[in-house]
């Protein structure tokens, strides 16, 4: 995806549909980083549909989030998947550069998950259940970055979200461990299954960009083997 422009500014709204068709497989990234100005009088939003059919494989993988210094920004992703689709979605989000020389002075990102699985209810018609809401806010100016309450004192945050049926407590452990040793504070968290299709959302806190591409490029490197029989990701855009 190319942005038009150079940065989201304040009121700028920007809609994004996409759909992978049954059997379809997909791998969606940016550019370059994706980046927050100073939004003076109204926010900037980014609202993303992305549906999946049945057998459809989609990665996103987006450039970091960049918030700069009086950036205020909501992110909606509304999320419709097959029982036997697959979904690995990931996402970090950085602080930019202020020109007092401080890096953590956005004003707030609020960023929003929906994710349903798509099924036929009882009466023969298609509906959908929903099977995880996934909703951070993040508002630096109520404390600085030592004393962030569930930042933990950590500047950078990385996600990494996936949606299959083979999803379960053991693959769960096995992210987590693979995670160890890194210059990062990480956690695993399965959601409840629906229509035999399970989630798992995994959270990284650091203070670097990088240590959390490496975290999270793990993870995806070995689904992409396991799942896709695919190499590890390498978008050479740099």
């Amino acid at each position: 995806m190319v942005n038009p422009g150079g940065a989201y500014l304040g009121a700028d709204l920007y809609t994004v549909d996409v759909e992978v068709e049954a059997g379809a497989s997909l791998l969606l990234t940016t550019q370059s980083a994706t980046k927050i100005y100073r939004t003076p009088g109204s926010y900037a939003e980014q609202r993303m549909s992305l549906v999946l059919g049945e057998g459809a494989q989609l990665e996103l993988a987006p450039d970091q989030l960049i918030a700069y210094r009086e950036a205020s920004y909501r992110q909606n992703t509304h999320i419709t998947v097959h029982p036997a689709s697959s979904l690995l979605m990931a996402e970090v989000i950085t602080p930019g550069w202020s020109p007092d020389g401080s890096s953590f002075r956005y004003e707030e990102l609020r960023l929003r998950n929906e994710i349903h699985v798509a099924g036929t209810d009882g009466d023969g018609t298609h509906g959908t259940e929903l099977l995880a809401l996934d909703n951070l806010l993040i508002r630096p100016p109520l404390g600085d970055v030592t004393g962030m309450g569930f930042m933990e004192g950590f500047s950078h945050l990385g996600s990494l979200i996936v949606v299959d049926d083979r999803v379960d407590q053991a693959l769960a452990d096995e992210l987590n461990a693979l995670t160890a040793g890194r210059d990062a504070y990480t956690g695993v968290s399965l959601t409840d299954t629906v229509s035999g299709t399970t989630g798992l959302i995994l959270r990284s806190l650091s203070n670097s960009t990088e240590e959390l591409n490496h975290v999270l490029g793990a993870c995806t490197a070995l689904l992409r083997e396991r799942w896709y029989g695919q190499a590890p990701l390498n978008l050479r855009k740099y």
